[in-house]
């Protein structure tokens, strides 16, 4: 199993990189061929600030929701919800640390998303899992057995009627193949390559888990709150060159408020 999706998530990852790098690099010219047009590489930019709120929209939380303090995105986890890009993104590179501040903390990055609440209050999209590890002790079954411990360490899923194919199958949500999350308190890395309806992610320095062929491939991204205190900081994007997103497969815009 884990040869198979390294290969797989390393696939993607090398077209990532490689797409970048080839933009950078001039075309060639014969001795009398004008020089072409200077083709836009992709950069890094900020996904958040560090300074305020600017380019994120509540959707269904409250304004004590989320704050900023000493360059960190801090989120109180009440109540359940999530707020947005002020934009939709399609292929992209995100990179971003995050923290939980008390045992068993949930909460997530929702990818293409719709960012319209279903009945639970969370959108449409794939979702990136961001759990504390102490969450699979506090969710035993009525046997006293535990949840798959594979749940806490960046699990990916389609949620709220998105669909996806699993490289490493736990039901219809793909796990990581290797346990690389930190606890409480303690500042967690992920590196997510989302292109053509695929995702790959890198869990502190790894690439350990993917997914593909998400049912929508254009969208919000979404940042979740789920019951309790979560951070982020350094937040940053690079979007990539379009590809295959359709009408069939974006998720419908939101007017502006």
């Amino acid at each position: 199993m884990r040869h198979g999706l390294n290969s797989t998530v390393l696939s993607g990852t090398v077209i990532a990189v490689t797409l970048v790098a080839l933009l950078s690099l001039p075309a060639p010219l014969s001795a009398d061929e004008p020089e072409s047009p200077a083709v836009a590489v992709p950069q890094w930019r900020d996904l958040f600030n560090g300074k305020d709120l600017s380019g994120w929209i509540d959707v269904n939380t409250s304004p004590e929701t989320w704050s900023v303090r000493d360059g960190m995105l801090i989120c109180t986890g009440q109540p359940i919800g999530v707020m947005r890009s002020d934009r939709q993104y399609e292929n992209f590179i995100i990179s971003v640390e995050w923290r939980h501040m008390e045992p068993g903390g949930n909460s997530g990055m929702f990818l293409w998303c719709d960012a319209v609440p279903s009945g639970n209050r969370l959108p449409k999209g794939m979702e990136v899992q961001m759990l504390e590890l102490d969450w699979v002790n506090q969710h035993k079954g009525a046997d006293g057995t535990l949840p798959p411990i594979a749940y806490v360490h960046g699990e990916l899923f389609g949620a709220g009627g998105m669909t996806a194919i699993p490289t490493n199958p736990r039901g219809n949500r793909s796990k990581s193949v290797e346990n690389r999350c930190l606890g409480v308190g303690q500042w967690n890395h992920y590196l997510i390559v989302a292109i053509d309806g695929s995702v790959q992610l890198s869990v502190n320095g790894k690439f350990v888990n993917s997914i593909r062929e998400a049912s929508v491939r254009n969208g919000y991204i979404c940042l979740e709150s789920e019951g309790r205190e979560i951070h982020f900081r350094n937040m940053r994007i690079m979007e990539l060159p379009g590809g295959m997103a359709d009408e069939s497969n974006t998720a419908p815009l939101i007017d502006a408020p």
